[in-house]
């Protein structure tokens, strides 16, 4: 099976190659090779590679910079999935569009569901809605939530930067959802091609935090390993006291009973992969 896969170098992409299964060619351009953000260019890239699968780890991330960013925006998280899908129905191929909790808008009580209504809250979130919309019947959706993986620039990297210059540190407490290590979402998104998964998944690691929470688990595995070597008092605060350009959902946990059916019980514990990511890091 031939792979193209966007976002190559960034933490899923890099994942992805990563994890991938043996007996894959797998063909991963760089971003000036395969430009997301020139959609129009992007129908004759994709026929010229011909890839079986087409796996779209490439976004734009920057959520409060598309506030003002909101064209450049919607060219790379809508515009170019929606190329991109048109060209895969053309050659009879499937695309894998990677996803978003920031799609819903966090005012519900229960884990969204893949079905669940989309009401994104900001640029971003509906920029990475219109892309799913692009993708067609047969193609596959797959949502993630706080995302992060060893070596690239992420809440985890952040955290243990700001620990290392700072004497203490204050972060939010009152939004909920689910971290997610990039090596098991790129395994669950292995194992969903590999079962022929069409429709809408969702992936994050087993449990919930709120970010507060994760910048405390943050710290105590980091020094549990030596990898910091100091700690820094973690003051809990309130969304309002720290503004932001774009709105969160207060609320993003996934549902992903879906995904489990399909894959078994897979998802591994938040805190555990963490652990894991950690340990990587430390490598580096």
């Amino acid at each position: 099976m031939k792979v193209l896969l966007t976002g190559g170098t960034g933490q899923l992409g890099s994942a992805l190659q990563r994890t991938a299964p043996e007996g894959l060619h797998i063909f991963a351009p760089s971003r000036d090779d395969f430009d997301l953000s020139k959609p129009s260019r992007l129908g004759a890239l994709v026929a010229r590679a011909a890839p079986d699968v087409l796996i779209n780890a490439g976004a734009y991330t920057a959520v409060d910079r598309a506030e003002s960013e909101a064209n450049l925006a919607r060219a790379i998280n809508a515009d170019a999935v929606i190329a991109m899908a048109e060209a895969m129905d053309e050659l009879g191929g499937r695309l894998v569009q990677i996803s978003t909790d920031f799609v819903f808008d966090g005012r519900s009580s229960q884990p969204y569901g893949p079905d669940d209504a989309k009401r994104p809250l900001s640029v971003y979130g509906k920029t990475k809605s219109l892309g799913e919309d692009g993708a067609g019947k047969g193609d596959m959706i797959v949502r993630a939530s706080w995302v992060y993986g060893a070596g690239h620039s992420n809440f985890v990297t952040t955290m243990l930067r700001l620990m290392r210059e700072r004497d203490e540190l204050s972060v939010v407490s009152d939004q909920i959802g689910a971290p997610t290590w990039a090596n098991g979402l790129a395994e669950a998104v292995w194992g969903l091609i590999g079962r022929g998964a069409q429709g809408i998944f969702h992936h994050s690691d087993s449990g919930s935090a709120s970010w507060y929470d994760f910048a405390v688990a943050i710290q105590e595995e980091a020094l549990s390993i030596g990898l910091l070597d100091r700690e820094v008092p973690i003051r809990p605060i309130e969304t309002h006291e720290y503004p932001t350009p774009a709105v969160r959902p207060a609320f993003s946990r996934l549902d992903c009973s879906k995904t489990s059916k399909l894959l078994g019980e897979y998802q591994a514990p938040w805190r555990q992969n963490l652990r894991m990511m950690l340990m990587e890091e430390q490598t580096l």
